[in-house]
């Protein structure tokens, strides 16, 4: 039986204008180390500059291996809910139908291409962002489709998923930054306490 081997990453810290910042180079090094110690065959990355650079850090790591863009890694919202819970009431104020159908069809699209069995052994590293992240691993778990609003994604964290024939995807990890020293581990999401 054929496994795919997920290697779901956030990219580095980046700054407002999207690119990465001197943390994010340090923080992306650092997962590109650890991953070279897998037997990676391809490594995708979103089409933001962010994720373009936080792949090609990891592509120097990784001789030989190509380094692809993948359209459906692209930063988006999946999935809008019906009824937002209230923390998240803003959030989606002036998301219309159309948008919201948008990202359901770019949601469906990325699962569709990476969230299943491959034809061959395969090890693939995805450079995607942090609701991509949480929407792989909510379908992982088929979780209700809202439930990927209460997972955040630490930057140059690393999830990792394999999908086999007739089983369910198996979660290995989720958000690991045990790569990372403390000072390095957080979400880029706000204020709090760093565990």
């Amino acid at each position: 039986m054929a496994t795919r081997h997920l290697y779901v990453v956030r990219h580095g810290a980046a700054d407002a204008f999207g690119e990465l910042t001197d943390i994010g180079r340090r923080q992306t090094e650092l997962l590109a180390e650890r991953l070279a110690h897998l037997p990676v065959d391809a490594v995708w990355h979103s089409a933001l500059p962010r994720a373009v650079r936080s792949a090609r850090i990891i592509g120097e790591h990784l001789r030989g291996v190509p380094v692809r863009e993948a359209a459906e890694l692209i930063d988006h919202v999946p999935h809008v809910p019906a009824q937002a819970p209230p923390a998240w009431a803003g959030f989606f104020d002036g998301y219309d139908p159309a948008e919201a159908a948008e990202g359901e069809r770019l949601a469906d699209a990325l699962t569709g291409r990476f969230a299943r069995p491959a034809e061959s052994e395969t090890h693939e590293v995805l450079v995607t962002h942090a609701y991509q992240v949480a929407w792989l691993v909510r379908h992982a778990l088929d979780a209700p489709r809202s439930r990927w609003l209460t997972m955040s994604c630490g930057n140059a964290a690393m999830t990792a998923i394999e999908y086999y024939d007739g089983a369910a995807p198996a979660l290995l990890l989720y958000n690991d930054m045990s790569h990372l020293p403390p000072d390095l581990r957080w979400t880029g999401f706000g204020p709090g306490v760093r565990p």
